[in-house]
């Protein structure tokens, strides 16, 4: 019997350790705009586990669009799925046309994961600026959930300190859990599990604050519960609604 229980015990761990967190991206293939070669901006839309490159199925999104000069412009029927080691992605172009911040989101649809028996939705973001006009990567743009920048979220050095703010329904989210991951490219080798995701926490205000260790695309994802449940074959499951905010960082040459 004990040793049956040891086993069991051994079996809730090794699950319970590989339960890597879930990530939205929107990886634009720049992130500052400095050059008309750029003009032209591609981005990726893709649901995976960044550090473990482990990539998930994508359906269509809601929506997809960019936020610029305080206006909205929808692009949903713009994208294009695309293969990526044999899962479901999107991407798009967008023609950039003045300088300044565009903030390009996605809201992606609910995504059901059986082991966990919840509905992930990401609500994501990203900036990309365009020939050093700062005009607006700090602006809330009315997502569902969003986390807002306190840092300029481009011009980043290894070492460099991140602050963000959560909200939901455009108000702070207090103590929420916020998971951290690198876009694992370069092979980046974790001790143990519990370096693949790290994990913060906002503060009485909903903002956290992190600093970088490597350089490459970082992702955040602030976590909260959805207002909604979602029926599946029958029965009602939660939803996780997340904050999802990218960007990237650069090391010394």
């Amino acid at each position: 019997m004990k040793k049956f229980f040891i086993i069991t015990l051994a079996i809730v761990f090794f699950s319970v350790g590989n339960a890597f967190a879930h990530f939205q991206m929107i990886i634009p293939n720049t992130d500052v705009i400095t050059s008309s070669k750029y003009l032209n901006l591609k981005l990726n839309y893709i649901f995976m586990h960044p550090f473990e490159q482990s990539y998930l199925n994508m359906v269509a999104p809601i929506e997809a669009g960019v936020y610029f000069n305080g206006k909205k412009h929808i692009f949903t029927k713009s994208l294009t799925s695309y293969k990526i080691n044999d899962k479901l992605a999107w991407k798009s172009a967008y023609k950039v046309k003045r300088p300044g911040d565009y903030i390009f989101y996605v809201i992606p649809k609910p995504y059901f994961e059986p082991a966990e028996e919840i509905f992930i939705q990401h609500i994501t973001k990203v900036v990309v600026n365009s020939f050093y006009l700062e005009n607006g990567w700090d602006k809330k743009i009315g997502l569902k959930a969003e986390i807002v920048p306190l840092t300029r979220p481009y011009g980043l050095w290894k070492g460099n300190t991140f602050r963000g703010m959560v909200l939901k329904d455009g108000k702070p989210v207090p103590f929420a859990e916020v998971e951290v991951e690198i876009f694992n490219d370069k092979g980046i080798k974790a001790p143990n599990d519990t370096f693949i995701t790290q994990v913060i926490k906002t503060d009485a205000n909903g903002i956290f604050t992190y600093s970088f260790p490597f350089a490459g695309w970082w992702g955040f994802a602030a976590l909260m519960e959805g207002d909604k449940m979602i029926e599946k074959d029958g029965k009602k499951y939660p939803v996780e609604l997340g904050a999802v905010f990218w960007l990237k960082v650069y090391d010394t040459k």
